[in-house]
């Protein structure tokens, strides 16, 4: 059978340095999915991107061939015409890009841009257009396609833009699609969904798919050949289940290991009652007026519904739940960044003896005073710090800000900061562009400690992060805390990751906290039907677990369907019953 790709000794390289990409091969039949695999910087987006031909002005194809098509019109894509080139793109080939928000067009609705893919590819359009690209938005799990498509790039959160990004790519039906970190930005329980829907779209068309992602889980649910990456050569391919099973090279074996995972055996203990408490939050609601287009009023939004949050001194509180449930906005409100509505109360302390300050009516003072010891590391290493500020200016500016020290002493303070998070103090006169993903997200927590905070709010630190680097992150996190007697509010949808770094998990889902409980109780004995659809939407590195994607859709689907102990209609959920010491779950007594 003729493959429907072949790539043939590929190779990449910029002006006069070695190639950065080197006699790369592999190749994918009609309807199979290849996982390329590898840390960041190995070569994988390169490789991929090489197939549409959508490199950098300055790299160089310095040898080999892509032959694409199914059997008696294959054709190089290197050597094809630029016009035949453009009608392959997005057609017959299409691409997820890892970062949305620099793949989608800041000043064209959702709607619009994704609609387009039909309009140039008129072949596709069919009878509706419109109703082909909604019925796509519901596949890819947007709960209100109709509001989807009314939307810009920046009402949506950072999940949504990609699930946006992936149902570009899938609308036209290509012969092959190229997912580049496809769910990286996504929740495990839209991931899980997002996935089977790729398999199905698989089985219904034909497709293939070459998936280039750093999640061991993901190759194992979705891949039948595997392709390992490292510095720009292939380290080792082959099935599957020979690469997942027995890993030979080093390097993937390495890989394996760094592999975070929910540990089997759980080690069960008694839960702790802590009276210092750094931040407490009380009844904390909040609403978003959005315009619904035309002349109709605006829709309200709960984006937070009476969230109790407990921060113990020096310890990781983590707050669980899929994008769009308000996870970010409890961080953002616990930041004073965020006003929240009538009747809310945040309270900060910054040391045991002293009295309580309501963040959200602190005067200037209290304020400057507040903002040094409460930081926040961000998501996105990449958008985190300013292009055009080298590393001594963007990790001195904190310390200029609120005039602390001589230049020289601020400057000693970001050197000493680079070296807390690994990093070499030679590295200051460099831009952020000079460095990884991995690097960029230590450089955000240095900067974030410049201020010697007692308070530091982690949003998704490490979902962009390759798993090895993801590691590193998890480690220098670890060890800062117990340096520095850090407290943690921890946002993620990872729950390996959760598993790992956290004393207390809130699983949140639609603006309410459904369960609350250590991780020991929460992983090993979860009650509430939506956790139950997180754990198992955890993909694991095992070709004999799979992800049970029919327990996902069950918890992740509506609160009606759940049984009856969990459900409800409307936004008149059940309230939070502690059902064993220390462990709440939102259900009818």
């Amino acid at each position: 059978m003729t493959p429907l790709l072949d790539v043939a000794d590929l190779s990449i390289g910029f002006g006069t340095a070695p190639p950065v990409v080197q006699g790369v091969s592999f190749s994918v039949m009609p309807g199979e999915t290849l996982a390329l695999v590898g840390e960041s910087g190995s070569g994988k987006t390169l490789t991929c991107r090489s197939v549409l031909r959508i490199l950098p002005g300055s790299a160089q194809l310095r040898s080999g061939s892509i032959r694409f098509g199914r059997a008696g019109a294959v054709q190089d894509l290197l050597t094809l015409p630029a016009r035949q080139m453009r009608d392959i793109r997005g057609n017959q080939i299409s691409m997820i890009f890892q970062e949305p928000m620099r793949s989608l067009s800041p000043l064209h609705r959702i709607g619009n841009q994704v609609s387009e893919v039909l309009k140039l590819h008129r072949s596709k359009t069919g009878a509706n257009p419109r109703k082909q690209v909604l019925e796509t938005f519901e596949q890819v799990g947007f709960t209100d396609p109709a509001r989807v498509w009314r939307a810009y790039p920046f009402e949506l959160s950072g999940g949504m833009r990609q699930r946006a990004m992936i149902a570009m790519a899938m609308v036209a039906r290509p012969d092959l699609l190229i997912a580049d970190e496809p769910t990286t930005a996504l929740d495990v329980t839209t991931q899980a969904q997002v996935l089977g829907l790729i398999k199905q779209l698989q089985r219904d068309t034909g497709m293939a798919v070459i998936l280039v992602t750093h999640d061991l889980g993901v190759v194992a649910n979705m891949a039948e050949k595997v392709v390992v990456m490292n510095k720009g050569k292939v380290m080792e391919s082959g099935p599957a289940a020979a690469v997942l099973g027995a890993p030979q090279h080093g390097y993937t074996q390495k890989l394996f290991a760094a592999a975070p995972m929910i540990p089997q055996v759980a080690a069960p203990s008694d839960p702790v009652v802590y009276n210092d408490l750094i931040l407490d939050m009380q009844h904390v609601s909040k609403t978003y007026q959005v315009r619904a287009g035309g002349w109709k009023a605006p829709i309200r939004v709960r984006a937070c519904i009476d969230v109790n949050l407990s921060l113990p001194r020096g310890r990781t509180l983590a707050v669980v739940g899929e994008s769009g449930s308000g996870k970010t906005t409890c961080a953002r409100i616990a930041l004073g960044a965020e006003a929240p509505d009538a009747g809310s109360r945040v309270l900060f302390r910054a040391k045991g003896a002293e009295d309580a300050l309501p963040v959200h009516a602190m005067d200037r003072a209290q304020r400057t005073c507040f903002q040094r010891a409460a930081q926040m590391v961000f998501q996105d290493p990449y958008s985190s710090l300013s292009p055009r500020m080298r590393i001594q200016e963007a990790l001195t500016e904190p310390m200029e800000i609120h005039g602390l020290g001589t230049r020289a002493d601020r400057r000693d303070k970001a050197a000493e900061m680079l070296r807390w998070v690994g990093l070499s103090p030679d590295m200051l006169g460099r831009f952020p562009h000079a460095f990884s993903g991995g690097q960029r997200q230590r450089l955000s927590i240095a900067r974030a400690l410049t201020l010697d905070p007692q308070l530091l709010v982690c949003d998704e630190p490490t979902s962009a992060l390759d798993v090895s680097v993801q590691e590193q992150i998890l480690t220098l996190l670890e060890d800062i805390q117990e340096r520095m007697g850090l407290s943690y509010l921890f946002i993620s949808h990872d729950l390996a990751v959760v598993s790992r770094i956290a004393d207390e998990v809130a699983v949140m889902r639609q603006g309410v906290i459904v369960e609350q409980a250590p991780p020991d109780t929460l992983f090993y004995s979860p009650q509430h039907p939506y956790t139950k659809a997180l754990i198992a939407a955890q993909p694991e590195p095992d070709l004999s677990r799979p992800i049970d994607l029919a327990l996902v859709a069950k918890g992740a689907g509506s609160p009606a369907s759940w049984p009856e102990m969990f459900r409800f209609e409307g936004t008149t959920a059940p309230a939070l019953v502690e059902v064993n010491p220390g462990h709440q779950v939102r259900c009818h007594v």
